[in-house]
């Protein structure tokens, strides 16, 4: 079993998808171990995307990220990690394969809906970031 984050984005719950992709979660196999609404401050979104803060798109994800509530989640599954990126899609929503929760719900790069840990280590540190100290069941 591996464990995941999975973050539904402030652009998916303000238009009311939150359900809907939770749905999917289960529907995929992913048992939910957490799960909690939050409202990312911006010192907050800067901390959890730091790694990226070199990068162009820094200001303009963790100001969309501190926009309003987004769900974050503890996932677990055989393959975890691998299987929700599948299960999301591509980042641009415009390339992303027919069926994926990016290609219904995304409308850009920046608003694609959802987020997802790409590789044990960051799994590891995002979990560790929204859930502290949370025996997650």
């Amino acid at each position: 079993m591996e464990r995941t984050l999975a973050i539904i984005k402030p652009d998916a719950v303000g238009r009311g998808l939150a359900g809907r992709i939770i749905s999917r979660i289960e529907t995929e196999g992913f048992d939910i171990r957490a799960m909690r609404m939050v409202r990312l401050s911006k010192t907050e979104a800067e901390g959890f995307y730091y790694v990226h803060r070199e990068r162009p798109f820094f200001a303009s994800l963790t100001e969309f990220m501190s926009s309003g509530p987004a769900i974050v989640i503890a996932l677990e599954a055989p393959n975890a990690i691998r299987n929700w990126r599948d299960v999301m899609g591509a980042t641009d929503p415009a390339k992303a394969d027919e069926g994926t929760i990016r290609k219904q719900f995304g409308s850009s790069i920046e608003k694609n809906a959802t987020h997802g840990s790409d590789a044990p280590e960051t799994a590891a540190f995002e979990l560790g970031y929204f859930f502290p100290g949370i025996d997650l069941v």
